[in-house]
């Protein structure tokens, strides 16, 4: 059985302890001191972020993608050639200095669009001081674990922008503190959901997702590889049944893992009974994971919550520190060989 004793010796930055206070941080992180915007006439929305950050682009663009907002969410160099005067262009980098961002940031000012800009400081920081509207959030431990600092600060700072509901927010908050009972430190036993995900993860995990969760998943993909340094794969799952279901047919190192929402599509949910039924015939053990009722927002941030905590868990049952990243810190110092 895992114990406090363990975690503190392996995950020796103490992200776990981060973690276990997410819900308090994204209240606080809601109940903000910084100042909100009010951009009017805007129809599209550019949120430009990689890494932990671009995470973030993910699920906005999940939570709006049923609203009459345009989003694009950009995670390389190059901004859509549809921005204009209506576009609001979202650059967030919590480090500061993600070069990728740096680039949309400065090619953004140079065109007739709006823009806002959120980080811990660094050269975007900076770079905004003259005319670019910029919000400074610490970060803590690492721009992963910033996470909810991140998502319930723009919340907050861009509520009249964004058509999402306050009671929404509020309710996603506590169903945080609901799912940090379960999940939390403090509740390392069998019962605990993400513990027992965490243990059940072998060789390389193959998420599958339906289309309004793909912000969970790659996410989940994500944390995987930073803090277990392990492979990870996702796929929509009704994409996956006109050409990935062949990949099962062979023997594999890959472990299908399937995120699924409480009230998927009919269709979608009738996908995952036959896939499901394939790998129990074919004797392929899989692992399902399933939303919290309630809107999206309270689904997404919940179940990234409970896969975030579970790659913890896993580092730690395998002997392996989450917090260090040296092959990332290896490509950024290469970069700035480059700069």
């Amino acid at each position: 059985m895992l114990d406090i004793a363990t975690m503190d010796k392996i995950d020796t930055q103490g992200m776990y302890k981060v973690y276990d206070k997410w819900p308090e941080i994204a209240k606080k992180s809601y109940e903000s001191d910084l100042k909100s915007v009010d951009f009017s006439n805007i129809d599209h929305i550019v949120l430009a972020g990689m890494g932990g950050s671009g995470a973030i682009g993910d699920l906005f663009e999940s939570i709006l993608s049923k609203t009459d907002i345009h989003v694009n969410v950009v995670k390389g160099y190059l901004l859509p050639k549809t921005v204009d005067k209506n576009t609001l262009v979202v650059c967030i980098s919590v480090s500061g200095n993600t070069i990728e961002t740096l680039t949309i940031l400065e090619s953004a000012q140079k065109l007739d669009c709006k823009i806002i800009a959120f980080s811990s400081g660094g050269k975007m920081e900076s770079l905004c001081k003259k005319s670019t509207e910029f919000r400074k959030i610490d970060m803590i431990h690492s721009p992963r674990a910033s996470f909810v600092k991140f998502i319930y600060s723009i919340l907050y700072v861009l509520n009249s922008v964004l058509p999402i509901k306050k009671e929404h927010v509020i309710e996603s908050i506590t169903e945080l503190e609901k799912m940090s009972s379960k999940i939390s430190s403090l509740n390392l036993i069998d019962s605990n959901p993400s513990l027992h995900l965490a243990k059940s993860i072998q060789g390389s995990p193959c998420i599958y997702y339906p289309y309004g969760l793909y912000a969970a998943a790659i996410r989940f993909k994500s944390s995987l590889q930073e803090n277990v340094k392990v492979h990870a794969f996702v796929e929509d799952v009704i994409e996956m049944c006109h050409n990935g279901i062949m990949s099962w047919e062979k023997p594999s190192n890959f472990k299908p893992i399937l995120i699924r929402g409480t009230d998927d599509y009919e269709k979608t949910q009738e996908r995952w009974d036959i896939v499901k039924e394939y790998f129990k015939k074919n004797n392929i053990f899989f692992q399902e994971v399933l939303s919290i009722d309630g809107n999206i927002l309270s689904k997404l941030v919940c179940l990234i919550y409970l896969l975030d905590f579970s790659s913890i868990y896993r580092a730690i049952l395998s002997e392996m520190n989450p917090s260090t990243v040296k092959s990332i810190d290896f490509i950024k110092e290469k970069l700035e060989l480059c700069d």
